[in-house]
């Protein structure tokens, strides 16, 4: 009879630990579930990065193709004053930065378009849009492309001058493109000083003529 009892109570036993072993191992398992969940939503693409910009990357006199317009960027120009012409009046624009002036080639591809996005992305992160403080010059206005017919233009950007080493150009057809072409051209061939710092000129008139690479 205690024969009896006995092996009663270990079955019983076992059978407890069988029950309390299969909730921890239901537990952990919910508990690894909730965790490989979690790590698939913060790893996951977010819909910004699925539908965002496809990159096009090229360095300065690389002719860069893009699904809408080719692009070379064939210098860039660095000055603390800008002088230009607006209205029949001479205009100085000075800043506690630099301005960066790109001189580029752009063309349409197969259709007119024209390129309206024009950012400057400094080794930081920083962005900067092309600058509005130069107003309705004419050679700041975005060209209308025609297929097979180039057009040389000029981008003014006003940027702190540690944001020049490593910067890249972004160019667009608009602004934030969703599943379009961007260009994202290495700001990699410009003149510097001894210790790696942009090359300045006292002042970059807006309004002479359109300077190629070389000239």
């Amino acid at each position: 009879m205690v024969g009896q009892i006995h092996r009663r109570y270990c079955q019983l036993a076992v059978a407890a630990g069988a029950g309390m072993m299969r909730r921890v191992v239901n537990i952990l398992a919910v508990i690894v579930s909730v965790a490989l969940l979690y790590a698939m939503q913060q790893t996951k693409p977010h819909y910004e990065d699925l539908t965002g910009p496809i990159a096009v990357y090229g360095k300065m006199h690389d002719r860069v193709h893009t699904r809408q317009f080719d692009v070379t960027v064939q210098r860039v120009d660095f000055t603390p004053v800008l002088t230009f012409t607006q209205y029949g009046q001479n205009k100085t624009l000075t800043t506690s930065g630099l301005w960066a002036v790109v001189t580029a080639e752009l063309a349409a591809t197969t259709d007119t378009t024209t390129v309206l996005a024009a950012t400057w992305r400094g080794p930081s992160g920083l962005q900067f849009r092309r600058s509005d403080r130069v107003g309705m010059v004419a050679s700041q206005q975005p060209p209308v492309l025609g297929p097979g017919i180039p057009a040389q233009v000029r981008l003014v950007f006003e940027i702190p001058s540690d944001q020049v080493n490593g910067a890249t150009l972004l160019l667009s057809k608009q602004s934030s493109p969703r599943l379009d072409s961007e260009a994202r051209i290495a700001i990699d061939d410009y003149k510097k000083f001894n210790d790696g710092q942009p090359l300045t000129s006292d002042s970059y008139d807006l309004t002479k003529p359109v300077l190629v690479s070389g000239n």
